[in-house]
């Protein structure tokens, strides 16, 4: 073991262990609060002003029975959660849970897009083989959006005009910047597609699937594209800010498929170093800063590192620490602050804001 670890845990961070597994952490629109949910149905919720002290984390239980989504509220400092209850409802610290809508199915995801000049919110919700879109009050759904089978993933672009949906067969991408949505384009490939990704500037939409591959298609022309080679499921994807690189887990090293010069057909991804003998469990790159992404391992390590390899910063070693596969990561919208969770139970806050 080494004496004095490199890991920005130690000397930025602060966690503890809880009971149940993290199945996913979130930062406030504001940045004020953290929120970790657990399989079996705790939220936890972290004021910014007390990451000194993790015995003063609060926890609170909304649902009747288990936590399926959570996902950032278009309130300041609110949160969204799903639950197996057919719930779902709005958490602002401080405040009774309120809630919001109860569904005929389980709501597995949920997708929220801000207006950045305040004129609106659009959330979409999966209820089975139906998206729901809401505006932020959850009156009654703007409009519903069928499909042939149970949607798995959905994501709008960044404009909050189209929205692309996953199912068992396919993608389809949506209009929904009018009142009555209407349904632009489907992408069909047999078998089941399980995570989304759509290109920042929409020139492609990929999934994970079943398999261990990834499926993508040109949404300019439905030119398919295949990204094969995972020794595992990929549980986690996402583009970069510029559209350039495609990041993904689901291998020993973290895998980037370039989508600039023609790729990512006939080229090959670039792998950048993960953890020896482990596996990538999940990524997501900086809001802000192109030039860093984060990832968590089967062994509860968590590194930042440059899309060309250069720079590595751990933010937590599996060797040094037994915290588990890493479930769950965040950063809040500025990119100041960063959150894991873990299927041990370890919730973690580091402040990225410059020291002095």
């Amino acid at each position: 073991m080494m004496n004095t670890p490199l890991q920005l845990i130690d000397s930025r961070g602060k966690y503890r262990q809880v009971e149940g597994n993290i199945i996913s952490c979130v930062v406030s629109q504001d940045g004020q609060y953290i929120a970790f949910a657990t399989a079996d149905g705790d939220l936890w919720l972290v004021p910014r002003n007390e990451l000194e002290d993790p015995q003063q984390w609060q926890m609170i239980q909304p649902h009747d029975g288990g936590i399926l989504c959570l996902a950032r509220d278009s309130t300041p400092s609110g949160f969204l959660t799903s639950g197996d209850d057919n719930q779902i409802f709005r958490i602002i610290p401080g405040q009774d849970p309120q809630l919001l809508v109860k569904t005929k199915r389980w709501v597995e995801h949920i997708a929220l897009w801000i207006d950045p000049k305040g004129k609106g919110t659009k959330i979409a919700v999966t209820v089975g083989k139906e998206v729901h879109i809401y505006h932020h009050d959850f009156d009654q759904p703007i409009t519903i959006l069928p499909h042939e089978s149970t949607v798995s993933d959905l994501t709008f672009n960044q404009e909050g005009t189209r929205l692309a949906t996953a199912y068992y067969s396919g993608v389809t991408l949506w209009d929904v910047k009018q009142p009555v949505a209407k349904k632009i384009k489907d992408f069909i490939w047999k078998g089941s597609h399980l995570v989304i990704a759509l290109h920042p500037r929409e020139e492609a939409v990929v999934t994970s699937m079943q398999d261990h591959d990834l499926h993508g298609w040109r949404i300019s022309d439905g030119h398919n594209m295949r990204m094969s080679g995972y020794p595992t499921k990929v549980q986690s994807l996402q583009f970069s800010n510029d559209g350039k690189w495609l990041a993904t887990s689901g291998a020993e090293s973290i895998v980037m498929w370039p989508f600039f010069d023609g790729g990512p057909m006939g080229k090959p991804p670039v792998e950048l170093p993960g953890i020896p003998g482990g596996c990538c469990t999940i990524v997501q790159f900086h809001p802000t800063y192109g030039d860093l992404l984060a990832a968590g391992f089967l062994d509860g390590s968590v590194l930042f590192i440059s899309p060309d390899g250069e720079k590595v910063l751990p933010i937590s070693l599996g060797q040094e620490k037994d915290f588990g596969e890493v479930t769950a990561i965040s950063f809040d919208l500025s990119g100041s602050l960063f959150c894991f969770g873990t299927e041990k139970g370890i919730i973690a806050v580091i402040d990225l804001t410059a020291q002095a």
